[in-house]
């Protein structure tokens, strides 16, 4: 049978889509604008969107399982909540959902508490679900790579007390994993829900250490303070974008993204390799112009 994959143009799902097609499995997208797609030659590609009912449903047909990743925007929740009604509707009730670690912690960030409503629908509504709970990527860091390379400074303020970053191929390698247990399946399988972190809890002077030592030359953290995160992002995003990054960033701070007892080890034996490092990313963007 058919994987809906939605979501599918992002750094996350290009991946799920790539890893699906190494597994021979048989994968349809929805996406916004079809000539953009660029996908290999067996991908399925159907033009529409979450919001258009009628493409959606159309995307629907004849799938069995679905890979959900909502990108974070004022109507994330009503796209989720819509997406999930309809695949029911429509008999689909193996769902691989991308949501975010500490969803139900930290419900102050709105595409937290979005995750987290859509966490809860998933369990009351009987689907047999995967529920990924990814912490920060690893791959964001592309975007002050540059700040970080000229300047001398890393400017997320990630705090002290530790956020296990993760790279987007062990999300995707994971989710395509799951895609497919789920997709050959005799029966329907219970809910689970799994960790998706890195292998190393970093902090923003650790992360800064790392940096120091791929480029050989000093590099210091710019400190705890995301109201200067804010007031910096507000000044390429929407107001209300930078707010929200804000809030997580304070969270950062405050509780940092840690790992539970057993998450690094469950997922290194899922993929049966160790998973991707921040060094590695570091290392990676130093090199590129």
């Amino acid at each position: 049978m058919t994987i809906l994959v939605i979501g599918a143009t992002g750094r996350v799902g290009r991946h799920v889509v790539e890893q699906l097609v190494s597994r021979n499995a048989k994968v349809r997208v929805l996406t916004r604008d079809a000539s953009k797609a660029n996908f290999p030659i067996d991908v399925e590609v159907v033009q529409g969107e979450i919001l258009d009912l009628a493409s959606l449903r159309n995307a629907f047909k004849g799938v069995r399982t679905l890979f959900l990743l909502n990108a974070v925007t004022g109507d994330e929740f009503t796209q989720a909540i819509i997406t999930l009604n309809l695949a029911r509707e429509a008999g689909i009730e193996r769902v691989v959902y991308l949501s975010v670690i500490h969803a139900d912690r930290f419900v102050n960030v709105p595409h937290f508490a979005v995750k987290s409503g859509a966490e809860q629908m998933l369990k009351q509504m009987d689907f047999s679900a995967t529920i990924l709970r990814p912490s920060y990527f690893i791959d964001n860091e592309v975007m002050i790579k540059d700040v970080v390379l000229d300047h001398g400074v890393y400017p997320m303020p990630i705090g002290g007390k530790g956020v296990a970053m993760v790279d987007a191929r062990d999300i995707a390698e994971v989710a395509a994993i799951e895609l497919v247990r789920r997709d050959q399946a005799s029966g329907k399988l219970p809910v689970e829900t799994i960790n998706l972190v890195g292998p190393d809890t970093l902090t923003g002077e650790g992360v800064a250490a790392i940096w120091t030592e791929v480029l050989g030359r000093p590099i210091v953290y710019g400190g705890d303070d995301p109201s200067g995160f804010e007031q910096n992002m507000a000044t390429f995003m929407p107001t209300w974008t930078a707010y929200e990054m804000r809030l997580m960033a304070e969270r950062y701070v405050s509780d940092g993204m840690i790992p539970e007892d057993g998450d690094v080890d469950r997922l290194v034996k899922i993929l049966g390799r160790p998973l991707h490092s921040y060094r590695e990313t570091a290392a990676s963007l130093a090199t590129r112009n």
